[in-house]
């Protein structure tokens, strides 16, 4: 294996985990900027009420994500062990 087809399979594996997190960061952001935008304009400062609005939006969010999930990972093990299995030739 040289150098670049490692980076290379680095760089994949790195900007997939970006690509399958990305929508659960998205909506814990919104989450937690509504709920302190609420919490502002009722002055209610209890810091640990923005922990469950955003513990049922990741959970709602993955029941509905779960297929798409688990495609997009089941093809992704199959093209890295793929490409991993090449790499001895």
């Amino acid at each position: 294996m040289n150098p670049e087809m490692a980076v290379d399979i680095f760089k994949t594996v790195v900007m997939f985990a970006l690509y399958m997190v990305a929508p659960f960061l998205a909506v814990t952001l919104l989450v937690g900027l509504a709920t302190s935008i609420i919490q502002s304009v009722t002055s209610i400062q209890e810091q640990t009420l923005t922990f469950a609005p955003k513990l049922i939006a990741v959970a709602g969010l993955l029941l509905l994500m779960a297929p798409w999930l688990l495609r997009t990972l089941s093809e992704f093990t199959t093209e890295m062990i793929s490409r991993i299995s090449g790499l001895g030739q």
